[in-house]
C-alpha cells in the first residue's frame, strides 16, 4: 500500500484551493433517494469515501453520473429498485447508514447494515433509530442488519436529542421531510453541513425552519424534486491546510475558506500567535516569527472545537513553547495518533480523554504509521515541522478525506511525494 514521505524544514508560501466538504457531500448524496427527479452536486470531492457512496446508491437502483474529473455528480433515483444496503459495502463507511432514513420515508421499508468504517471508538447508531422510532418507524436489529418498516409513511413528531448528533441529525432531517405532518427535532446539530443539507432539500421542495440553530421544524411534504447544489466549502480539510503553514512556516492563502467555517479554530490559532485574515478570496495564514505558543484546546461540538482538528492541533502543540492540554469530549480513543508523534520526538502524555503536550523546539523524521483519517494527516503534518525524513504508512485512511493532498502541499513549497505500491 502508498506511504506519504515527507522532508521536514521548507516554508510554504503559495495557495492552496479547498475542495468541497466530504461530509457534507456524503449526506446530500442520500438525500437523492427521496425524490424521483435526478439531483446534481457540484463542487463534489473526489475521494474514495465518495466513491464508496456511489457504489452504495447503485446499489439501490441509483444511477450515478460523475462529470467534470469528478467535481459534479448527478444522482438520478427514478425507482428505488433495491432496499437492502449489504454489509460488504456499508462496512467500509459509517456514512452509510444515511440511506435508511430516505429510503424508509419515500417507500415505507429499508434493510440496512449497522456500519463500519471507523477506527476511533464505538460510535453507536442508537439516536439515528430511536429518532425514526419517534417518526413511527418499526425497526428489528437482527443478523447485524436494521429491518425498518413504516408502511403508512413516517409521522411527524417531536424529538430531542439527548446529546447532539450531525449523523442523526442528517437522518431525521431527510426523513422528515416527507412525513406526514410536522416534526420539531431539538438539540439538534449546528455544523455547516447541517445547514448546507437543510438548503439542499429547501430547493427540492422541502419546508425546513431553523437550520443551524439547535431546533430544527419540518413540515412534510408529498414529494421532492430535482435541484442542483453546490457543495459547502470543506471546514475540516481548510483548518488542516491553516496549520501547514502555522506548524511549518511561511504564508498561505485558502482559496475559498471562510472564517465563519471555522471560527473557533481560528481565534485559537490566532491565541498561539499565528496570523489569520479573512480575503476576498479565502482565508490567509502565516506565522514568521519563531515557535508558536501554547494553547489549551476543548474539543465540542459545532461551534466549537471540532474534533476532527483535534490531531492536526495536537501536531502544532507539540513544537510549541510551552505545555498545552487537549481534552477530547466528543469521541473516546481519539489519541492513537499521540504514539506515532512520540516517535517523532514529541513529548506527550495521555490520561483518558486529555492529553498533555510539552512542547519541543523540534520534531525529527521517523517512519510513522495513520491509525485513521485525521491522525494520518497530523503526522504528516507533524513531518512538515521535522528534521529529516518522515515515511508514513497506511496511508489509505487519508484517501478518505483528502484530495490530492501531496500536490496541494509541494505547490506550496513542500518536500512530499507518494511513494506507490509498485514503486517500493
Amino acid at each position: 500500500m502508498d506511504s506519504i514521505l515527507v522532508r521536514g524544514g521548507a516554508e510554504l508560501n503559495g495557495a492552496i484551493p479547498i475542495s468541497g466538504a466530504k461530509n457534507a457531500c456524503l449526506a446530500l448524496m442520500p438525500a437523492a433517494l427521496l425524490s424521483e427527479e435526478p439531483l446534481t452536486l457540484t463542487n463534489a470531492p473526489r475521494l474514495s469515501d465518495i466513491r464508496t457512496m456511489t457504489q452504495l446508491l447503485e446499489s439501490l437502483g441509483c444511477e450515478v453520473a460523475s462529470l467534470q474529473g469528478g467535481r459534479v455528480l448527478v444522482v438520478g433515483t427514478e425507482q428505488i429498485s433495491n432496499h437492502t444496503a449489504e454489509y460488504d459495502i456499508v462496512r467500509k463507511m459509517r456514512a452509510s447508514i444515511l440511506v435508511l432514513g430516505p429510503m424508509l420515508a419515500r417507500d415505507g421499508h429499508a434493510v440496512v447494515s449497522l456500519p463500519g468504517g471507523c477506527a476511533i471508538g464505538a460510535r453507536p447508531v442508537d439516536l439515528h433509530l430511536r429518532g425514526l422510532e419517534a417518526l413511527g418507524a418499526t425497526l428489528d436489529l437482527r443478523d447485524g442488519y436494521v429491518h425498518a418498516e413504516a408502511r403508512g409513511g413516517l409521522k411527524g413528531a417531536v424529538f430531542e436529542f439527548p446529546f447532539v448528533s450531525v449523523g442523526a441529525t442528517e437522518n431525521l432531517l431527510m426523513a422528515a421531510t416527507l412525513a406526514h405532518g410536522t416534526t420539531v427535532l431539538k438539540n439538534a446539530a449546528r455544523e455547516p453541513e447541517i445547514v448546507d443539507l437543510a438548503r439542499c432539500l429547501r430547493a427540492m421542495g422541502a419546508e425546513i425552519e431553523g437550520e443551524g440553530t439547535s431546533t430544527i421544524e419540518i413540515q412534510g411534504v408529498e414529494r421532492l424534486f430535482g435541484t442542483t447544489h453546490p457543495v459547502v466549502t470543506d471546514r475540516i480539510e481548510l483548518g488542516t491546510y491553516m496549520l501547514a503553514p502555522a506548524i511549518a512556516g511561511g504564508d498561505v492563502e485558502l482559496l475559498g475558506g471562510r472564517r465563519d467555517l471555522v471560527t473557533a479554530f481560528a481565534d485559537k490559532l490566532e491565541e498561539t500567535g499565528v496570523e489569520v485574515e479573512q480575503t476576498d478570496t479565502g482565508l490567509r495564514v502565516a506565522r514568521r516569527n519563531g515557535r508558536v505558543r501554547a494553547a489549551d484546546i476543548v474539543t465540542e461540538p459545532f461551534p466549537g472545537f471540532p474534533t476532527d482538528l483535534q490531531a492536526q492541533m495536537m501536531a502544532l502543540m507539540c513544537t510549541a513553547d510551552g505545555v498545552s492540554h487537549l481534552e477530547e469530549r466528543i469521541f473516546e480513543n481519539r489519541f492513537m495518533h499521540a504514539p506515532e508523534l512520540t516517535r517523532m520526538g514529541a513529548r506527550i502524555e495521555v490520561h483518558g480523554g486529555t492529553a498533555t503536550v510539552t512542547g519541543v523546539e523540534r520534531l525529527k523524521g521517523a517512519p510513522v504509521m495513520a491509525t485513521d483519517l485525521r491522525a494520518s494527516v497530523s503526522l504528516i503534518l507533524a513531518g512538515l515541522a521535522a528534521e529529516g525524513e518522515t515515511v508514513v504508512s497506511r496511508v489509505y485512511h487519508l484517501d478518505r478525506g483528502y484530495e490530492h493532498v501531496e500536490d496541494k502541499l509541494s505547490a506550496c513549497g513542500a518536500y512530499i511525494d507518494r511513494i506507490s505500491e509498485a514503486a517500493e
